[in-house]
């Protein structure tokens, strides 16, 4: 076990078995040393979790576990091409399905962030951007997609 799901354990999660895709892609790229995670929604037990829009039927709380679940898929796939100890986490986009005036989405993406940094270590600090969207595949609150690389 790395030292990385270590660190999920003692936080309390279970990394669950890599996404698979719903649509024409997959779930992570490799490139050189660079790794490209596609986008996640959060789901527990294989099902759909923190459906609606943020400032609706979800609260800010929820958004941001909602987050964390993405990120905790985002890492299940980057273990399928890598060894987690090696990775290092680049830049974090985190889309929030929220009502028009909506304000707080940097606040949801935290959720995603936090997880990353308290896992990852200093190898989770990252660039991100946190973007406000009307709606997300399935209904889905958040969804989180990452940028990586291998350190050798």
């Amino acid at each position: 076990m790395s030292k990385v799901e270590q660190r999920i354990k003692e936080l309390g999660y279970d990394l669950p078995k890599c996404p698979v895709p719903v649509a024409a892609y997959v779930p992570v790229q490799k490139f050189g040393n660079l790794i490209f995670a596609s986008g996640q929604t959060a789901q527990a037990d294989g099902k759909p979790v923190y459906i609606g829009k943020v400032g609706q039927e979800i609260s800010l709380e929820d958004a941001r576990k909602s987050a964390e679940l993405c990120a905790l898929r985002l890492i299940s796939a980057l273990k399928t091409v890598a060894d987690l100890d090696k990775v290092r986490i680049l830049k974090v986009v985190g889309f929030v399905n929220a009502v028009p005036d909506y304000k707080d989405h940097p606040k949801v993406v935290d959720g995603a962030s936090v997880l990353l940094e308290s896992v990852f270590q200093e190898k989770g600090h990252h660039a991100r951007s946190a973007i406000g969207l009307g709606s997300l595949p399935g209904q889905a609150s958040v969804e989180v997609e990452l940028i990586a690389a291998v350190e050798e």
